[in-house]
């Protein structure tokens, strides 16, 4: 999938759920590509999901509620390495909205997925999309080690050890800095 080439943000092409998290970025003050449906459309578009979800905002609403959700879900994960009675209540609650309907198709079993309304589409699939993660490891959820960026991925190295969300920045920042204070010793 092609990144819409309007997104300004710094990591793209995440996990939908980390995605969604990476919607706010740093800055001062913090960036937000949600901050407003023209936004909301942009993300849509980067994920695939301009087809299927209107930019509209009723699904603004119910994405930034499960933009919360996961925040809250990513705070239990990264202090307790699982999730809390509130953080799992949340995503019950996104994934109340929808189901996965499956059927016997004239081409072989299909699924589909049913949602209480257009907009609840985009955050199921998100709630959705981090069980599938936790799936694979509550610990390959992480946040950036550099201190000054709030940025998620999902780690798919081989030994779960790596530390950036990308080494080419944050990674080198993080080694210039130390460096400098080495050099000045």
């Amino acid at each position: 999938m092609t990144p819409d080439p309007r997104d300004p943000r710094p990591l793209i092409g995440e996990p939908l759920a980390l995605d969604l998290l990476n919607t706010r970025w740093a800055g001062t003050p913090l960036n937000d590509l949600l901050d407003g449906v023209p936004g909301y459309g942009i993300w849509l578009s980067s994920n695939g999901l301009d087809g299927r979800c209107a930019a509209d905002p009723a699904g603004l609403e119910a994405v930034l509620g499960a933009r919360e959700a996961l925040a809250l879900a990513f705070q239990d994960i990264s202090g307790k390495g699982e999730l809390g009675p509130e953080a799992r209540a949340g995503l019950d609650a996104l994934l109340d909205h929808g189901r996965l309907r499956r059927t016997a198709g004239p081409g072989g079993p299909e699924e589909r997925i049913e949602t209480d309304g257009p907009q609840w589409l985009a955050p199921w699939l998100v709630a959705d999309d981090l069980l599938g993660l936790l799936a694979q490891g509550a610990a390959r959820i992480k946040q950036c080690a550099h201190e000054a960026c709030v940025l998620h991925f999902f780690d798919a190295s081989q030994n779960g050890r790596r530390r950036w969300c990308r080494m080419a920045v944050c990674g080198n920042r993080a080694k210039a800095a130390r460096h400098y204070v080495k050099a000045r010793g």
